[in-house]
Formats: C-alpha cells, structure tokens, sequence
C-alpha cells in the first residue's frame, strides 16, 4: 500500500510503500466524528503484451482533488500521485489478472487525522491508497436489473456534495437500497423533485436510449448541474458517442428527463435501452423500473439482458483499456 502524511505546518511528508497494514488512530480523530474522508476508484489491466495499464487517471485525480477540496483537504499533485501509483502497481504486479474482465481495482482515499473533536478544517490528513484483484462485475455473462423510482429518499440536491465521491454520500444510500431489495428491486433510480428528473442509479450514472417522436436515435443522459458525479466512464461514453454516433445521425444529450418522459417513451415503443455506467461494471443493464405501482420496460424482450448500444459501449471502452485499441487516454 501507499502512504502520505500532510500536516498544517509541513506539508506533504515523504511517501511510503509498506506492506498492507492497519492504521493507528486516536479515537477523537476527526475523520470518525466528522466525516474527512473522500476516496476515488480505477483500475489497473494487462494487455496482450503483459503491459499494465491505466484508463484515464488523471480524471480520477482531478475529481479527488475536488472532493477533498470541498471538505477541507489538503490539495496534491495529480501527476505525482499517478507516478507513485505506478510505483505501488510494480510492487504489486503480480496480483494484476491478465484476463480480459479481470482488473487490479486502486482505491486512493484521503481522510482527515487531527486528533480534536472540534469542528474545523484539519490540521492534519493521510493520503492512501490500496488495491485489490477483482474479477468480471457479471461473472456468467450480462444480467439486467430492475430498478425502483425512488422519490421518498434524496441522493442529491443544488448546493450539495453529490458530485463529489465523499464517504458521507454512501452510508445514507444503504437503508433505502435494502428497502427497494425487499421488494425484488436490485437498485435504487433516484429521482429529484417534483418533476421526478433523473438523476443516477444506485452509484452509478445513468443513460437512456430513446427514439425521438420524429425518429431520431437519443443517446441521453442528466447534466453535471451539481447533482451528478462526475463519472469517468460517463465521460467515456460521451465522448465516444459524439465521436461514432453523431456521425450516424444520433442526437447525444446532456439535459435533464423526467421519469415520466421514461415512461411515455416506454408506452409509445420509443424507450430502446437505459443502462447505469461506472467503473466497477462498465455499464449495466435495466431491464424495468418500478415507478407508481407499474413495471416501465426499457426496451429488453425477455430473452434479452442486454442492448446493442450498451454492448457496444461496453466493448468500446474494454478495447481501449485493455490495449486493443490505440487511444490517446492513458
């Protein structure tokens, strides 16, 4: 694992590898009163060639900068960190799987250490980071999920923190996804006011695919408006879109939707697929969402777990970071 220590008065200490271990803290330490405490998450693959590979980490190092910022953190240096992290992935080649599916999973995470229950910025942080060998997020192949509307519970709001990857966004999320599990939901489609607009699923943002009452293909997902993280994968798939889709006549948004919009679209045969997006499983199938005591199809027949476009993202993004194809992210 890899360590550094910050402090008011000297700044970044010099960073250690050491074998995997337990920290040592004082039970005023800020981080468990008040929650310091920001993380991030990508991933390490091997190509053909046996070389490791990253995906865009410096997107991962500038939203981290970000999160810490907004709780008082100290700021590093986005460059150095992705050199020392390539330092640790050395140490720790050996549990990188080289099968396709198969990543090193790298989860730096920054948390407040001032020994104080006062409340204020801390005087004093570590910076971290572990890994660990995960395997395909849908080990026998794709498996839709189905989602619950859910309105009676808030993930994010205008002036929030929801578009930053803070430990305190997490923990409130769990009671209502286990409730949505009681009643055969997988996870949680959280709506925000009283227009019911999309915003994420579960953790991960969302995308729609909607056929537009004058024929044209919509690949549509929420805006960054202070509600939505700022998803590496999201981005991806943006940017991919706009680079392949676009020239096919597809309309890519950024704007927001309501769930009703869902729900006509689905009525009128216009819903095609909705899929979540992150960077534990890529993208992520949904096959219905509860909403208003009806079960809204996303455009799956029953024999299907997974759409064309979402494959293709999907197989897009794998490509490039497994080295099968050339790309200029890292």
């Amino acid at each position: 694992m890899l360590s550094i220590e910050w402090t008011a008065n000297g700044g970044w200490h010099a960073p250690r590898i050491t074998p995997y271990q337990n920290f040592s803290l004082d039970p005023a330490t800020c981080v468990f009163h008040y929650a310091f405490a920001a993380f991030d998450g990508l991933k390490a693959y091997k190509d053909s060639s046996n070389n490791t590979r990253l995906f865009r980490p410096d997107m991962n190092m500038q939203r981290l900068n970000k999160s810490s910022a907004r709780i008082a953190l100290p700021a590093f240096n986005g460059d150095a960190l992705i050199e020392l992290i390539d330092q640790l992935l050395k140490v720790d080649e050996r549990w990188i799987p080289k099968e396709r599916g198969y990543s090193l999973y790298i989860r730096p995470t920054m948390i407040g250490t001032q020994k104080t229950l006062g409340v204020g910025p801390p005087g004093s942080a570590l910076l971290y980071v572990i890994t660990s060998p995960v395997g395909p997020y849908y080990p026998t192949g794709f498996k839709a999920i189905n989602l619950e509307a859910t309105d009676y519970a808030v993930r994010a709001w205008p002036g929030g923190v929801g578009d930053k990857k803070l430990a305190a966004n997490y923990a409130p999320c769990i009671v209502p996804q286990r409730a949505a599990a009681s009643r055969g939901f997988q996870q949680n489609l959280w709506l925000f006011g009283e227009e019911e607009y999309i915003t994420e699923v579960g953790t991960m943002n969302l995308f729609a695919v909607i056929k537009t009452k004058d024929g044209q293909r919509e690949l549509v997902t929420a805006p960054l408006d202070g509600t939505i993280l700022e998803g590496v994968t999201r981005d991806s798939i943006l940017t991919l879109a706009r680079e392949r889709l676009e020239p096919q006549g597809w309309k890519i948004s950024e704007r927001k939707f309501t769930m009703k919009e869902l729900a006509d679209a689905a009525d009128d045969g216009r819903l095609l697929e909705v899929f979540g997006a992150g960077t534990a499983a890529v993208v992520s199938p949904v096959r219905n969402i509860g909403w208003k005591g009806r079960l809204v199809n996303c455009g799956l027949h029953d024999h299907e777990e997974v759409g064309p476009v979402t494959l293709q993202m999907k197989n897009w993004i794998e490509d490039i970071q497994y080295g099968v194809e050339e790309s200029i992210w890292r």
